[in-house]
């Protein structure tokens, strides 16, 4: 794999990322809350349009442990946390942050109660903004298949091997650019928001993907890379790449 170009974040990321609502501009607030996206523990926003009603066995099932409360500990409890924030604060019109009851979004509960088997696939639709613009390096034990909707982005990716990808995501496909990407489960993954090339949608608009996950996306089953392991994972591009990198 030839080596990746120099990375460089084009927005600052967010103070909190639970009050950037307001923040948006009224096309960017009006499609939030039109598509009820909720912010991400990642960074930005998303909400599970799909859960398969299919099970299959788990693929990364290990020894059996005793059951517990998926949403206790873990990235499920800093979602439900960062959610809950989210809803707490004065922000005019916020999205509707309770558990809904029907579409994929009723199963949330019970994510991982079921140690054996996994939905069969999950989608969801994700969005960077200005003012939330960056996807924190994290890995999912899934493969994760994209598809741009619209805007323009660089997505990074640390293989297992330690290689770093980068690529960037838009509609100049004759100039490189990607309209769908595949990211295999156990790689490190982080995105961030790039300037529009003439088309006025990666500032004005933001980066909007659809991202199915195979088999379906389990908090159980997703880690965060943090300070700690950076400098392993990321090598002498630990300066460069930081930024990605998860605080706290």
């Amino acid at each position: 794999m030839p080596p990746s170009p120099q990375v460089r974040p084009h927005y600052p990321p967010p103070r909190d990322p639970s009050r950037t609502l307001p923040l948006e501009p009224p096309h960017l607030h009006n499609l939030i809350t039109t598509l009820s996206l909720r912010p991400h523990i990642e960074g930005g926003y998303f909400v599970e349009t799909d859960r398969s009603p299919l099970r299959i066995p788990n693929p990364f099932a290990g020894p059996s442990a005793p059951a517990a409360d998926p949403t206790a500990s873990g990235t499920h409890a800093l979602q439900l946390d960062l959610e809950a924030s989210a809803s707490s604060t004065s922000q005019g019109a916020a999205p509707d942050t309770t558990e809904p009851t029907t579409g994929g979004n009723a199963l949330r509960h019970a994510y991982a109660k079921d140690q054996d088997t996994r939905s069969a696939s999950t989608s969801i639709l994700y969005l960077l903004t200005p003012a939330n613009p960056q996807g924190h390096f994290h890995r999912n034990k899934a493969r994760a298949v994209h598809s741009l909707v619209w805007g323009r982005g660089r997505y990074v990716v640390v293989h297992p091997g330690g290689e770093v990808e980068t690529l960037v995501v838009g509609r100049d496909v004759s100039g490189g650019e990607r309209v769908q990407w595949v990211v295999e489960g156990g790689c490190w993954k982080g995105s961030f928001l790039l300037p529009s090339s003439g088309s006025g949608e990666g500032e004005e608009g933001g980066l909007l993907v659809s991202e199915t996950v195979v088999p379906g996306f389990e908090y159980e089953d997703h880690e965060f890379l943090d300070k700690e392991r950076a400098g392993g994972v990321l090598g002498v591009r630990e300066g460069e790449l930081g930024f990605l990198v998860r605080e706290g």
